[in-house]
C-alpha cells in the first residue's frame, strides 16, 4: 500500500540535517509496516527492536554510548549492523522510555546510522515522563489511518487518484466519473482507514471479512484498556468508546454518556482514550482570528473517533446497497459524515504537524448557530459546513460569514465541485458577501490545494 508519509520518510532519509525520528499515531495504522517497506525500497539492512515483543532487549539501550549498544546488539541478533547501510528501528519505543531519551546520543555521535522510533502509546510516556527529553535532538512525524486517496491507490485506481490530484477549481467533472468517485467514497466512508481492513477489501471485496477485521481491531483496542487498568477502570473507557458513535457532530456533553458517572471521572477516561489516539476532541474555537488555538474553549468541544471503519462497526453497519448507505447517513443526521471530513482533514495535515480540530457554537437562545469545522489556510480563517446530501441550509454559514468579514468558506456534500458567490443579508440584517467553494467528499484531501487555487 502507498502511504503518503511514505515520501516524506525517504526526504529524510536522504536530508543531511537528519535526525532520529519517532512516528506517532494510534495501534494498527501502519507505523511498523512503513518503516519496513522504507528499509526495503532503500536497500537498506533493517535492524529491527521491538520492546513489546522483546522486553529483555530495554536493558541493551541503557547504554548511553551508541557504539557499545550497537556493538552488544550484535551479538544479541547474530547479525551485522553497518551503519552505512543499515536502518535502526525501534517499535513499541512507550515499552522503554529510557532508549527514548537515548536517542539524543545517536544524533550526537552516531549521525551516520538512520534512526526511526514507533510507539503507539508512546503520548502516555511524553505526556508522564521522567527523563530528560532529547529536545532539538530528534523529529516528529505524525502517522493518521489511509486517506481517501491512499484508499483508491490500494483499491487499484491510481488514474481516479491522479485525477483528484489534478483536479482544478471551477472545471467541470464529467457526471459519470463523479459517479464513480462517490461511489468509491461510500465504500471507504464503511471500510474506513485502517490498513487491515482496507487490505481485507481490496482481497476479498467481502463486507463480512472487513466487519470481522474491524471487530478484531476493536478488540485489540478494547484489550489496551486493561494496560490503564490502575488508572481508570477499562469498562468506563469501553463506555466512553461506544457513545461516540452516537453522539458525532453533537456538543459532547458527559451525562449523555453515562449519568451515573462524574464529569470528573469520564473526562479522565475521555483523557486517556484521546491520548491513546483511538478518539479526538474538536474543540471551540471563537475564530476571531489566527491562530485558531489561541481562541479554544476547552470545556466546549465535540468527538470524532480515529477512523470511520471502526464507527460503522460500532453502529452494527456493513457494507451496503448505495441507496441503504444514504438512508444510514440521513439517519444519523450527518455525523458519520462529520466523522469522515474531520478524519481526512486530520489525514491531510502535514506530517510533522500534531494535526487538531476546531469548530465553532453560538449557543444564545434564539440565535444559535454551529459551523462544522474551522481551517486555518495559511493567514486566512475558513469555515467548512459539512451536508450529508446534496443540499441543506447555510444559514449558520451565512451570519459567521457575516460577522467574520470573512472572504472564503467551504461546503462538502455529495454533488460536484462548484464555485458561487454569495451576497445576501442575513435575517439579523447584516450583509455576507463571500466565495463559497462547494466540493464533494472525496476531494476534502485536496481542499489545501484547492482553497490556495480559489483565492
Amino acid at each position: 500500500m502507498n502511504r503518503e508519509i511514505a515520501s516524506v520518510l525517504q526526504e529524510w532519509l536522504v536530508s543531511p540535517r537528519r535526525k532520529p525520528v519517532v512516528i506517532r499515531g494510534a495501534r494498527q495504522v501502519g507505523k511498523t509496516w512503513t518503516v519496513r517497506a522504507l528499509a526495503a525500497s532503500a536497500g537498506l539492512h533493517l535492524v529491527e527492536v521491538n520492546f513489546e515483543r522483546y522486553p529483555e532487549l530495554a536493558e541493551l539501550f541503557l547504554e548511553k554510548s551508541p557504539e557499545k549498544v550497537l556493538s552488544t546488539l550484535e551479538r544479541v541478533k547474530g547479525e551485522r549492523i553497518d551503519k552505512a547501510t543499515s536502518l535502526l528501528f525501534l517499535d513499541e519505543i512507550q515499552k522503554a522510555p529510557h532508549a527514548f531519551a537515548n536517542l539524543r546520543w545517536f544524533h550526537e555521535e552516531c549521525p551516520e546510522l538512520p534512526v526511526v522510533a514507533t510507539g503507539s502509546l508512546l503520548d502516555f510516556v511524553l505526556k508522564e515522563h521522567e527523563f530528560s527529553m532529547p529536545v532539538g535532538r530528534i523529529s516528529y512525524l505524525f502517522m493518521e489511518p489511509m486517506s481517501f486517496k491512499e484508499f483508491l491507490q490500494a483499491s487499484g485506481d491510481d488514474m481516479l487518484a491522479e485525477y483528484l490530484e489534478q483536479f482544478a477549481i471551477g472545471s467541470e467533472m464529467a457526471a459519470p466519473v463523479h459517479e464513480r468517485l462517490m461511489a468509491s467514497f461510500r465504500d471507504y466512508l464503511v471500510v474506513g482507514g485502517m490498513p487491515a481492513a482496507v487490505s481485507e477489501w481490496v482481497t476479498t471485496k467481502s463486507p463480512m471479512a472487513v466487519a470481522e477485521v474491524h471487530q478484531d481491531l476493536i478488540n485489540t483496542f478494547m484489550d489496551d484498556f486493561s494496560k490503564y487498568a490502575g488508572r481508570i477502570p477499562s469498562q468506563r473507557l469501553r463506555n466512553v468508546v461506544m457513545a461516540v458513535p452516537r453522539l458525532l457532530g453533537q456538543k459532547f456533553k458527559f451525562s449523555n454518556v453515562d449519568r451515573d458517572e462524574t464529569a470528573k471521572a469520564m473526562r479522565r477516561a475521555l483523557d486517556l482514550l484521546c491520548t491513546a489516539r483511538l478518539c479526538h476532541r474538536i474543540v471551540h474555537s471563537s475564530a476571531r482570528g489566527v491562530p485558531l488555538a489561541a481562541q479554544e474553549n476547552e470545556k466546549m468541544f465535540k468527538v470524532m473517533l480515529l477512523d470511520s471503519g471502526l464507527v460503522a462497526a460500532l453502529q452494527g453497519v456493513v457494507l451496503k446497497t448505495e441507496q441503504e448507505l444514504r438512508e444510514i447517513i440521513r439517519v444519523n443526521e450527518g455525523g458519520i459524515s462529520e466523522q469522515v471530513v474531520g478524519q481526512l482533514l486530520r489525514a491531510g495535515t502535514a506530517k510533522f504537524i500534531d494535526p487538531h480540530l476546531h469548530y465553532y457554537v453560538r449557543e444564545q437562545r434564539g440565535s444559535e448557530s454551529e459551523i462544522d469545522y474551522l481551517l486555518q489556510h495559511r493567514t486566512n480563517v475558513v469555515p467548512i459546513e459539512v451536508k450529508s446530501g446534496a443540499t441543506g441550509s447555510l444559514k449558520s454559514l451565512h451570519q459567521f460569514m457575516a460577522d467574520r468579514e470573512l472572504a472564503i468558506a467551504v461546503r462538502v456534500n455529495s454533488e460536484r465541485a462548484t464555485v458561487t458567490h454569495v451576497d445576501m443579508l442575513t435575517p439579523v440584517g447584516s450583509r455576507a458577501r463571500y466565495k463559497l467553494v462547494s466540493i464533494p467528499f472525496y476531494l476534502v484531501s485536496e481542499i489545501e490545494r484547492l482553497l490556495t487555487a480559489a483565492i
